[in-house]
């Protein structure tokens, strides 16, 4: 019998249909198991390092007046008009600060946090602190008509362990998402019928209408 590809595709076919479901659950596991774990061994840790400027009210302002502008502040911290004067303080480009640092505030509390990630603890404690500053300086020169005082409340310190996943974790992670991923496709594929579990088995037939016709006229 000749071996087309047509007939190769049917006998791969069938040779994956006898696996054992088990076989799918394994599969998917063990592949997210290695790239969790690749991910974990050939991706740099990240450190993360924090500050935080409170809004501190003249005596012409209130509380309520520095949280709403402690949110406005938040929100410009990672402006250019900031970031430009936080380059030359942090030794690195503005691109790098729009990407590695980040800013949030609590409605609760008039302060700013100043979060700068990177791969060097150094660099992640003077990314946030030169943010920190710049803000402070650009919030000075409009004190007159907001009458709010921006101060450092905190300068960030040198972490002291990563943030990022740890090799573990990821490696976990991965066969967590692989199992689901072959759980999915086990629940996916084609079911197999009862005579291709037992090709033995035999099928019932319905009866042709003339069969059921001669099958009336004997009555």
């Amino acid at each position: 019998m000749t071996d087309t590809p047509a007939r190769r595709h049917r006998l791969s076919a069938a040779r994956a249909k006898k696996l054992p479901s088990w076989s799918v659950l394994a599969a998917g596991a063990l592949a997210g198991t290695l790239a969790g774990g690749a991910y974990g061994l050939f991706t740099p840790a990240t450190y993360t390092a924090t500050s935080y400027v409170v809004a501190v009210p003249t005596a012409k302002s209130t509380p309520e007046a520095a949280r709403g502008f402690a949110q406005a502040y938040g929100r410009v911290a990672t402006q250019l008009a900031v970031l430009g004067d936080a380059q030359v303080w942090a030794g690195v480009p503005v691109r790098t600060l729009q990407d590695k640092v980040r800013t949030s505030t609590s409605p609760d509390a008039p302060m700013v946090a100043v979060s700068a990630t990177s791969t060097r603890p150094g660099l992640a404690v003077d990314m946030a602190n030169a943010v920190s500053r710049a803000l402070t300086q650009h919030a000075d020169h409009s004190e007159d008509s907001t009458q709010v005082k921006l101060v450092q409340f905190s300068r960030a310190v040198r972490p002291s362990s990563p943030t990022s996943a740890s090799t573990p974790v990821t490696t976990l992670v991965g066969a967590s998402a692989g199992g689901l991923l072959g759980g999915l496709a086990l629940l996916a594929r084609p079911r197999r019928t009862r005579r291709e579990d037992d090709p033995a088995t035999p099928v019932p037939s319905v009866p042709g209408p003339a069969t059921a016709a001669d099958v009336h006229g004997q009555r």
